[in-house]
């Protein structure tokens, strides 16, 4: 494809969000991109966002296609990962082959790697981070904001709220992790390639990894001796040139921007 006939994509950035797994998604595709920061506003994203997307989110794309004016605004994670997986894919290992030879357009006829990788996309959004994000907002109930003669009331409430809702959802979310690498045949979790899958949940394991071990009281050895393949596949996605890589193209373009939550979940 010509260089002039090339779709143009900018990626609405926000620092300390989910944003980064699009921007290491388009490092991978080595699709050309705009980038515009913005920062966050009292922990929410700033009102100028909602002029690209009316819920005022991030992340947020668009693509102009080439020969038009207009631009296709795409939103929500697991939606940009996959369209950006099926129009710049190609020669990539970003989105797994979707039927088996002979099987092209039947039911049944998907590869466990593509039926894997769907599920991942859908999976990151719908079950992990709803969790996460929980953690996270519950957290903040036992912080320095709070003021000191409530905190112990909420404290209470919070640490019930952990133990009986939090903590079991969080082992459970690990083991099934856990499971999926140790089926995987490779060490992602569609198969031996790193997918766009992988990219997506990246954000949320990497910012949680160091607090799971606050969910609950854990058996001896914590979550990291409990699911050690999850650990190591966290370890394996930060080290990662291409997730490097994406941290660094932030940092030179605006190096008081932050990567990673501002606090621990």
């Amino acid at each position: 494809m010509a260089s002039e006939a090339q779709p143009k994509v900018k990626l609405y950035w926000l620092e300390r969000s989910r944003a980064q797994n699009i921007l290491w998604l388009l490092e991978e595709l080595g699709v050309p991109y705009e980038l515009e920061t913005f920062h966050r506003v009292n922990m929410l994203a700033p009102p100028e966002l909602k002029k690209i997307h009316p819920l005022g989110k991030s992340p947020v794309i668009s693509i102009t296609p080439a020969g038009s004016t207009k631009p296709i605004i795409l939103a929500e994670s697991g939606f940009i990962t996959q369209y950006l997986s099926e129009h710049f894919g190609q020669g990539t290992t970003m989105m797994p082959k979707r039927y088996k030879d002979g099987q092209e357009g039947k039911v049944g006829g998907e590869t466990e790697e593509w039926l894997r990788w769907q599920y991942v996309l859908h999976y990151v959004e719908g079950s992990l981070m709803p969790m996460l994000l929980m953690a996270m907002i519950l957290g903040a109930l036992k912080g320095p904001k709070i003021p000191f003669f409530i905190r112990p009331i909420t404290t209470m409430v919070v640490n019930q709220i952990f133990s009986r809702i939090v903590f079991p959802n969080a082992k459970a979310q690990l083991g099934f992790l856990e499971q999926q690498l140790a089926t995987s045949g490779g060490d992602y979790l569609c198969g031996p390639n790193l997918t766009s899958a992988d990219v997506l949940i990246s954000f949320a394991l990497i910012a949680a990894k160091d607090s799971f071990e606050t969910f609950g009281t854990w058996e001896a050895g914590g979550p990291k001796a409990l699911f050690p393949k999850v650990f190591a596949y966290i370890d394996r996605l930060e080290t990662h040139p291409g997730y490097k890589q994406s941290v660094q193209k932030v940092k030179d373009i605006d190096s008081s921007l932050g990567i990673m939550f501002s606090a621990n979940l």
